[in-house]
């Protein structure tokens, strides 16, 4: 909880009487490796900060059966379906546990409550949304604008420890590119 709450003081001043309460509001889960928080026809019921551990955010191609990668999470991130959980209509895709995976979770119904009984909070989750927005326009442009290659080494550079924690397989996907793509990329750099 106390990851939680340093991060919400970093872009939100909060009493000690609001820190106090705000802490009532959450609770903690955790992930065993492959379990799922969210199946795609839920209606994803919580939001959920990664105390430690890391999620996998996935569709299933129709046409070949592959997981399709829609984010990664770790430590100190969100991981929620934005839409399914603002709207309480049912997801559209995955999200599960790619290792051990504890959680802090705050349901929808405790999510208004909290926001209604703690206003300087609505600052602190406008921030979160605007670098989500911020992440996800970004990744638009890489995908049109640049070549697997590039996406590849960007994303090393800008996720570091998610590179260092998931299978190669999964940042395939996650850049629409194949496994044996990025096999090629890393032969080449280690003989260089």
């Amino acid at each position: 909880m106390e990851t939680l709450i340093k991060s919400i003081l970093q872009h939100a001043k909060l009493s000690q009487e609001e820190i106090s309460l705000c802490k009532g509001f959450w609770t903690e889960r955790t992930l065993e490796k492959g379990e799922f928080l969210l199946r795609n026809g839920e209606i994803c019921r919580h939001d959920s900060y990664i105390i430690s551990g890391v999620l996998k955010a996935f569709c299933i191609n129709a046409e070949n059966g592959n997981e399709e990668i829609l984010f990664l999470a770790i430590d100190h991130w969100w991981a929620t379906d934005i839409a399914s959980f603002s709207k309480q209509k049912a997801s559209i895709y995955n999200i599960q546990a790619v290792e051990k995976t504890s959680l802090l979770q705050i349901s929808h119904q405790a999510f208004q409550k909290m926001l209604r009984e703690i206003p300087s909070l609505e600052k602190y989750f406008r921030i979160i949304l605007e670098g989500y927005l911020g992440t996800l326009e970004k990744r638009v442009v890489f995908n049109h604008m640049h070549k697997a290659e590039q996406k590849y080494y960007d994303f090393l550079e800008t996720y570091p420890d998610i590179a260092s924690r998931v299978p190669q397989y999964l940042i395939a996907s996650y850049l629409g590119v194949s496994a044996e793509f990025i096999s090629r990329i890393r032969k080449k750099n280690k003989s260089s």
